[in-house]
């Protein structure tokens, strides 16, 4: 009986939705057994997007140790959690391969610079980090997924020269950024910073994923649409900006939008909501919209969650006003009552791209110096959900990931 018992066991599922115990350590799992060589069944839509894995002793134990929930179903439960995604807005999606993943960070980082590297920390999922010798050496094609957060790719060293120019840390970047600019042949940080925004535009083009939050998602955008010109003020390079020829057509996700240039405001440019998000206060919420797992698998796999309301969350550059959004993006979730996008996704090429506005889901304000969020006090946060339905989405079939 014990025998026969056992041989009924067809797969382990993860419930993603609000039985969990711990969300997001669920996606380290998920890619650990991608890492074995186990496929993954990811049930979009179905109980907060769940996972089936392939009956495992080494992954059951896995969750015993990192505080998953996971049980056994058997054949008969797997067919009729299968009819039951055949008939409502469900799919089950094929992740075939753990996607191998790359931060972009500052040698200088501090662990309260990056939200994404604490969620991988967190959900034990590896990832190399690189910098712009990396990028500029053509060591991207060497990875499936990218991520960028507080960066600057305008060379404006993330407009804190107001603030912190005086201070030991800022000295250290901008010194550390000039000397990287000249020994790759370029006098300025700016055009230092627009090469590699040029290789990681390249990279996408060609087939490459890119996850982008924070001040990356505009500063970005802005340099590819500023390739070539000098676009900082004099404290940077000892001239003064030039932005009549500013094409926004090269920017990917936005376009007709105004550049801010003086060095005493602490904005790149109107693409952003901050000033706007800061008035209105802690109370407000984004809402993800819901798709058709069956039609769109893709924009359906980056909003899985067992919540659908999140709460808003401040950044350098917290969210994006619509009215700079090109027309074919693809929006995903917005700010209740406003024009203000929070979530977003978009094409390039043979690859694709997605921006999450704000610096940090569990932290409404993170300031420079701020200690890290300890996510073991937020196992279940939808807002670091949002960022590893990203690092599982290269993982997908790649018929998936051209619907």
């Amino acid at each position: 009986m014990l025998f026969i018992t056992i041989c009924l066991i067809s797969k382990l599922l993860i419930p993603m939705d609000n039985v969990q115990t711990d969300h997001l350590r669920a996606y380290g799992i998920a890619y650990q057994s991608l890492d074995w060589g186990l496929p993954v069944e990811w049930l979009l839509n179905w109980r907060g997007g769940a996972f089936l894995l392939e009956e495992n002793q080494g992954l059951k134990q896995l969750c015993d140790q990192r505080g998953v929930m996971i049980y056994p179903i058997s054949l008969e439960e797997e067919a009729q959690i299968k009819a039951e995604i055949a008939e409502i807005n469900a799919d089950v999606v094929v992740l075939e391969k753990a996607p191998k993943v790359a931060v972009y960070q500052t040698p200088t980082a501090q662990p309260w610079d990056d939200a994404v590297v604490m969620a991988l920390d967190y959900a034990f999922i590896p990832y190399d980090k690189i910098w712009d010798e990396e990028v500029l050496n053509g060591e991207l094609d060497q990875y499936d997924w990218i991520h960028l957060h507080h960066e600057d790719f305008t060379g404006q060293l993330g407009k804190f020269w107001a603030s912190y120019r005086n201070t030991e840390w800022y000295k250290q970047q901008f010194n550390l950024n000039q000397e990287l600019a000249f020994t790759y042949g370029y006098d300025y940080i700016w055009q230092l910073k627009q090469a590699v925004a040029e290789k990681i535009r390249q990279y996408v083009n060609e087939g490459g994923y890119l996850f982008a939050m924070c001040s990356a998602c505009d500063t970005w955008e802005i340099s590819m649409a500023a390739y070539g010109l000098d676009i900082v003020d004099t404290p940077f390079d000892g001239s003064p900006p030039q932005t009549t020829d500013i094409d926004t057509a090269r920017s990917l996700a936005f376009t007709n939008y105004q550049i801010i240039t003086d060095p005493m405001v602490y904005e790149h440019s109107d693409i952003d909501v901050s000033q706007e998000a800061y008035q209105r206060g802690e109370q407000m919420f984004f809402s993800l919209y819901e798709f058709s797992a069956k039609q769109d698998p893709v924009p359906t796999m980056l909003t899985q969650n067992h919540q659908g309301r999140i709460r808003e969350f401040m950044g350098q550059c917290t969210g994006f006003h619509s009215r700079f959004i090109r027309p074919y993006i693809t929006i995903m979730g917005v700010v209740d009552g406003t024009d203000e996008v929070k979530y977003l996704s978009g094409n390039f090429g043979e690859g694709s791209f997605t921006y999450y506005g704000g610096h940090d889901p569990e932290d409404y304000t993170h300031y420079v110096g701020d200690p890290p969020t300890d996510l073991n006090f937020y196992p279940n946060s939808p807002g670091y959900r949002l960022i590893l339905n990203n690092v599982l989405f290269p993982a997908a079939k790649k018929k998936e990931l051209k619907t």
